[in-house]
């Protein structure tokens, strides 16, 4: 299905009955990232997925968007929606849009869940890395992108020993066209620092990390979980940063006990 908010189309997926679960992806994937929850879940809540601007179905422009913008579009797509307040489930860039969305619209968020992300923005050499990503995207497109992102969203073991997973990955990655993969690196490069929001945050706010996450450490996520306060860490083994398709009833059912 897709909406028309703030002058793009923007593709979803809105399945189920109850209360309602919002799931934020990853970069540089899509919202077919969360295939195993909506299949657990939406047997019990409205399970509502979103391909954010330039991923996906989503429409896509090369423009100088930030991640305010993409909370921007999540809001209106749930305004058209009817959606009042529900639960938010963000993953890596996911949960950096999450902190754009807390800040602006904060009323809207029942319960929170971060996952595999963090609160500090980059640090120069951060900033550069993703720089010289946008270059390498602009110049040899989501192909490459892909071999160079894959083993930093999988386990080494998961790359190792499951092949269908990572072509499951690479197949996201290469439905992007480079013009998304560009804006998102730019406006994570430029995201403004939120760990003086953790203390602002609270709902209740689950956090969940692969313990073999090395894009986004469980380091990361203990620094988060001590400055929320009504936080619950939950550590995934034999996963990686996409702790959500490496161990999704691990993850499911962190999600539901947590609900």
């Amino acid at each position: 299905m897709k909406a028309h908010v703030n002058r793009i189309h923007l593709a979803y997926t809105d399945s189920g009955k109850g209360q309602p679960l919002v799931f934020l992806h990853a970069f540089p994937l899509s919202q077919l990232m969360w295939e195993p929850q909506v299949e657990t879940l939406s047997k019990q809540y409205r399970v509502i997925t979103i391909d954010l601007r330039g991923h996906g179905e989503s429409d896509t422009f090369l423009w100088n968007f930030t991640l305010e913008d993409y909370a921007k579009d999540v809001y209106e797509l749930l305004r058209h929606l009817n959606v009042q307040q529900a639960t938010f489930i963000g993953l890596s860039m996911g949960g950096y849009v999450l902190f754009a969305y807390y800040r602006l619209f904060p009323n809207m968020v029942k319960t929170l869940v971060l996952a595999d992300t963090r609160a500090q923005a980059d640090n120069e050499e951060g900033k550069a890395g993703r720089l010289a990503m946008a270059q390498t995207a602009y110049k040899e497109g989501s192909a490459t992108i892909a071999d160079m992102m894959i083993p930093k969203l999988l386990s080494a073991k998961t790359v190792e020993h499951r092949e269908d997973l990572v072509k499951q990955v690479r197949s996201m990655i290469l439905n992007n066209h480079s013009p998304g993969i560009v804006v998102d690196l730019m406006a994570m490069a430029a995201r403004p620092d939120s760990t003086s929001l953790l203390s602002k945050i609270t709902c209740p706010t689950l956090i969940i990390v692969g313990e073999n996450d090395v894009a986004t450490p469980p380091s990361e996520s203990h620094y988060m979980a001590e400055r929320i306060s009504q936080a619950t860490l939950v550590a995934i083994p034999d996963a990686g940063h996409l702790s959500n398709l490496e161990q999704p009833d691990a993850f499911n059912q962190a999600l539901e006990s947590f609900l």
